[in-house]
């Protein structure tokens, strides 16, 4: 008998596959969603850790190596120790093996630059050498100091002569050792190769140092040379005896061969070893500083501290700014983080929204699909499996590949948060279609529910939720007016809740606004806007994502916009305050008669103020001086009025023979002098003017301190009259023609040059950059939001229009019904979203000072920048809402009505 054939199972298509055959656009269209958010999730980490990074390092570089150089010294060998020992322990052997086990106490993240440290000796006692042939300014002599420094062929360049050495070991007792100087030591100190300057030593000869070479420092500005600044640069020494011309002296450095520094113990000069730990930059990292702040602390006084004696001598200490440096950038970098943290949780909202709804329409297209599923006994579980195993085959490597493009846009920073965030952005989109699909179909049911928000009461979760946000949003605003930005995550989400709440409570509100609008347009003529107001008030309980995602976006960019126009305030407030008007040129003495006229005729300048500035003003014949300042009237009224310094009226300025001269004064010498009896003012030429103060303002273009006179230039005495700045007005000033013709003796601001010094640091630059970034992005995907709301609704509408149609709906009528079915949902967006950030805005300014990213670190005379409501910034976002719904609404009918009403009205197609 043959054997017995088994039954072959019938195949199995595989489901993953079929499902991505089937719909191959909606596949490709998740492909590039989830890459852009994934490039996007991963590249704002590193872009923040990137400006960060750099602006820690400008931070280092403007505190300049003498404060950020880590300076470890240790005295002299003990007295008591043999002659032998002592020179020893000077030598570049010895020093080098200590410099060697320092570097082994540095603790992480504390990086140092080999290149640019240096060990050595280096006298503590600078004595003051006889040879008469060094300059001696005010008859004292000139002094030095001796260094003996490591690596000086490395970084030093040889001019003229050569590098010092020394051919036989060096002691206590050597009579002569060679030295190089650097160039500028050598031209001020007129010191030439070959020459002796002789050190007094105490109890024998002194010590010849014969100049061998004159150098030239390869990087001046690195730690090597400007640890200690004298090294490359002397110093022409002013003591502070009293009278007119006080006593200075020059000093300078000699640098000596490493081999010859034990001649410094046969000196008075103290000798001291040092190593000199200079910080790498490059190695620094911004996010490192919770970390860094400690090892740097622990090596002033700590436990790196203790180890540093260790291996060096008990006696050792440790000198450095570094901290201070750190602290500062600390302070610069906590106001300006939690803006950007408000950008990027707004931002992160919205996309995280939209990613939910692309699974909801995926969820709400296979409707049917689903359903069926469902009936014929698919648990779940398994369902869910297959949609998060379909959905991951795509979403998965898209974002691989998302995250790839970002870790090469943006080659600096970490690389585990942007892996985190992508990682994030990826699961949202794998998780978002079988979550929804399994809240959907939970339950077996023959027929869809009704999802219309007139029809169906909100559950109890829902408003359990909505008041659980609400709490939360109270909390947050709460804590931002009281704390301010310095709190903790959640006052980050504070506009984003405030935006959240508002959804919520508009979509409680728009049924029955809709409702109230349905009943006297049903007495309009036609029937296309009541047929539009009530198909807009039947809105599924699902609109919540789109208006959620508009909302939110709206907020963030009305509080985005804010952010930036008030940032842009308070920096060309800052600059008017710096400079007085558009541009000026001052001078110490009277300007020349032709200047005024050759710098009006410099492009852009359409008013030149001339100002008389006596700094040197004495009222009442007291001690204080007071700057007076000479205008005229007209012209400087004009200036105060367009840059809104302390306007005032022209006439009450004017002089009048044979009365005190009128003046405008600051309220501190208004309040000094009075402001009802004249009286006099002694000038710097020993003439005198009696005004009385008749105006009182806080502020004034030409000076910008809190004391001043200002008086009409026409009443004072013709030398004290002669112009010592101009004041300019203009659009577009060239700096460069106006520094020509006023020539060198002027020293020329520009307001515009002066508003973008407040611009260059990469902290904040990088900041302000994020910021527009990620809440452009947020809008663009809060349209992407509105467009798929549209997406989900167009079969739906498809269907409507063409039954209306065999009914007699005509095209326009088919237009205007879609846009003004379209209108309800986007006016509300529009202007809820411009209400709610301006709420929004308005709620959490006390807690916002925009300083920190506005401004520099230095002192400015700008006043706090606060944040205030941009009109453009509510009104842009909102336009662009409105217009984008009417647009897809008109473009959807007009391709409808292109397409035959047969193809949508076929029996048995899914709507």
């Amino acid at each position: 008998m043959g054997r017995r054939r088994e039954p072959v199972a019938p195949p199995v298509a595989p489901w993953v596959r079929t499902r991505l055959r089937a719909a191959p656009g909606a596949a490709a269209a998740l492909a590039l969603l989830v890459a852009l958010t994934a490039c996007l999730a991963g590249a704002y980490p590193r872009a923040v850790d990137r400006y960060e990074d750099a602006g820690l390092r400008r931070a280092l570089r403007q505190a300049r190596p003498e404060h950020t150089t880590v300076r470890l010294s240790a005295p002299q060998p003990d007295l008591g120790l043999p002659p032998g020992r002592r020179a020893a322990a000077l030598r570049p052997a010895a020093l080098e093996r200590q410099y060697t086990k320092v570097l082994g106490t540095i603790g992480e993240p504390l990086a140092v630059d080999r290149a640019q440290s240096a060990y050595g000796v280096a006298g503590t006692v600078t004595p003051a050498v006889p040879d008469p042939w060094l300059p001696r300014p005010t008859g004292l002599p000139a002094r030095v100091s001796l260094t003996a420094q490591s690596g000086l062929a490395a970084h030093a360049r040889v001019r003229t002569g050569r590098l010092p050495r020394a051919a036989r070991p060096v002691d206590a007792t050597t009579p002569e050792v060679e030295a190089a100087v650097t160039a500028a030591t050598a031209e001020s100190l007129r010191i030439e190769v070959g020459a002796v300057i002789h050190v007094p030593a105490p109890g024998r000869r002194p010590l010849a140092v014969r100049v061998t070479g004159i150098l030239v420092p390869r990087d001046p500005d690195g730690a090597y040379w400007s640890t200690v600044p004298l090294l490359r640069t002397p110093s022409l020494v002013t003591l502070p005896t009293p009278g007119p011309d006080p006593d200075r002296y020059w000093l300078g450095a000699l640098l000596l061969a490493p081999e010859a520094a034990p001649a410094l113990l046969g000196t008075g000069t103290d000798p001291a070893r040092y190593w000199h730990l200079a910080p790498d930059p490059r190695a620094l990292r911004a996010h490192d500083l919770d970390r860094l702040r400690p090892a740097v602390a622990a090596l002033e006084s700590g436990p790196a501290l203790q180890r540093a004696r260790a291996v060096t001598d008990q006696g050792a200490d440790v000198d450095t700014d570094l901290d201070e440096a750190l602290a500062a950038f600390s302070r610069l970098r906590s106001g300006i983080a939690p803006l950007v943290a408000v950008a990027a949780a707004g931002t992160a909202t919205v996309v995280a929204v939209v990613l939910l709804m692309t699974g909801g329409l995926a969820a709400d297209r296979r409707r049917a699909e689903l359903a069926l599923l469902r009936a014929r006994g698919a648990s779940l579980t398994g369902l869910a499996g297959r949609l998060l195993a379909e959905t991951a085959v795509v979403a998965v490597p898209a974002g691989a590949l998302g995250l790839a493009v970002a870790l090469l846009a943006v080659p600096a920073g970490r690389v585990a948060p942007a892996v985190a965030a992508a990682l994030a952005a990826t699961l949202t989109a794998c998780a978002a279609l079988p979550l929804r699909a399994a809240l959907a179909h939970r339950t077996v049911r023959l027929t869809a529910p009704r999802e219309d928000i007139a029809s169906v009461r909100p559950s109890r979760r829902r408003t359990v939720a909505e008041l659980t946000l609400l709490v939360l949003a109270a909390g947050a605003v709460a804590g931002l007016r009281r704390r301010g930005t310095t709190g903790d995550q959640l006052v980050a989400l504070a506009p984003v809740l405030v935006g959240v709440i508002a959804a919520l409570l508009l979509l409680r509100l728009h049924p029955l606004l809709l409702r109230r609008l349905s009943g006297p347009a049903g007495r309009l003529r036609g029937a296309v806007g009541h047929l539009a107001l009530a198909r807009a008030g039947r809105t599924r309980a699902s609109a919540v994502l789109p208006l959620l995602a508009l909302l939110t976006a709206l907020t963030t960019a009305a509080f985005g916009g804010s952010v930036l126009a008030g940032v842009a305030a308070a920096r060309d407030r800052a600059a008017v305050l710096a400079v007085g008007a558009d541009a000026r040129a001052d001078a110490s003495a009277p300007l020349p008669a032709a200047a005024r006229a050759r710098a009006r005729a410099v492009p852009g300048v359409r008013a030149v103020t001339p100002v008389a500035v006596s700094h040197q003003a004495r009222p009442a014949d007291g001690q204080d001086e007071v700057p007076l300042l000479g205008v005229e009237p007209r012209g400087y009224a004009r200036l105060t009025a367009h840059t809104a310094l302390g306007a005032f009226p022209s006439d009450r300025l004017a002089a009048v023979r044979s009365r005190p001269l009128p003046a405008l004064a600051s309220p501190s010498v208004a309040a000094a002098y009075g402001t009802r009896r004249p009286f006099p003012v002694r000038l710097a030429d020993g003439s005198a003017v009696t005004v009385r103060i008749v105006l009182v303002r806080d502020r004034t273009p030409a000076v910008p301190g809190a004391d001043f006179l200002v008086v009409d230039r026409a009443g004072l005495p013709a030398p004290a009259a002669r112009p010592t700045a101009l004041l300019l007005t203009g659009d577009r000033v060239d700096a460069g023609a106006l520094r020509h013709a006023v020539g060198t003796s002027a020293t020329v601001r520009v307001r515009a040059e002066e508003r973008a010094r407040y611009a260059d640091s990469p902290l904040q630059s990088g900041a302000e950059h994020v910021y527009t970034a990620a809440v452009a992005t947020g809008a663009g995907f809060a349209v992407l939001a509105l467009l798929l709301s549209l997406v989900r609704a167009a079969p739906e509408r498809a269907a409507l229009l063409a039954r209306l149609r065999t009914m007699g709906l005509t095209r326009a009528e088919s237009r205007r019904l879609l846009i003004l079915e379209s209108l309800p949902q986007a006016v509300l967006a529009a202007a809820g979203g411009a209400l709610t950030g301006w709420s929004a805005i308005t709620l959490l300014s006390p807690g916002i000072d925009l300083t920190a990213i506005a401004l520099p670190t230095a002192a400015s005379p700008a006043p706090t920048a606060g944040l205030r409501p941009d009109t453009w910034s509510l009104a842009l976002p909102a336009l662009a809402v409105l217009t984008a719904a009417v647009g897809v609404a008109a473009l959807q009918a007009w391709w409808t009505g292109r397409r035959g009403s047969v193809t949508e009205l076929r029996a048995g197609d899914g709507r």
